[in-house]
């Protein structure tokens, strides 16, 4: 069992119980999957950045990425419909909470001058979204093969029924959120 699960499992979910007075233990939050996204706007140009964002969606969650395409063709981008333009990977279980530990205890403090992330990315549902600039932040990236600097989406879905409790939940399990306020 991973080290954020067991921690989810003995810490959060009681405090989480003890802070909402939830009545049944299922209506607990908890995270559901976690969705990787890079998307490629040069992708539809040259194959081979997008090529590039798919190994380093691989290296990054340890699965195979799937290829996303374009529902609209927009003459202003140069996009048809049907192009390829980026990756997306959606993990669950064991691969997701590894993912989101090395999340938060590595990869989020190697950004410079980090003080926190933002904790306004909170939909109302309590599902979060994070933007990476930059994916040589995750150590699986060596830094010479970063390439042209490529970014990351990550989407965060939880089981929260509101902002607030997607909030605690998040906060509990050690994502470092600042309030600007």
């Amino acid at each position: 069992m991973s080290r954020l699960k067991d921690k989810y499992i003995k810490e959060v979910a009681p405090a989480l119980v003890k802070e909402f007075s939830y009545s049944n233990a299922h209506q607990t939050p908890k995270v559901e999957k976690i969705v990787v996204n890079a998307g490629v706007g040069r992708g539809a140009a040259d194959s081979k950045h997008l090529d590039d964002a798919i190994s380093g969606l691989v290296k990054i969650t340890g699965q195979a990425p799937v290829k996303t395409v374009a529902k609209k063709s927009i003459a202003a981008f140069k996009l048809r419909e049907g192009n390829k333009i980026g990756a997306k990977v959606t993990l669950r279980g064991e691969r997701m909470y590894e993912f989101l530990d090395r999340l938060i205890s590595v990869a989020l403090p190697r950004v410079r001058d980090f003080r926190g992330i933002p904790a306004g990315a909170f939909d109302p549902q309590g599902n979060y979204s994070l933007g990476i600039n930059d994916r040589s932040i995750f150590p699986e990236i060596p830094y010479d093969e970063a390439g042209t600097g490529q970014g990351l989406q990550v989407n965060i879905i939880t089981t929260a029924v509101n902002t607030d409790e997607g909030r605690r939940l998040l906060e509990l399990m050690g994502m470092p959120l600042v309030r600007n306020e």
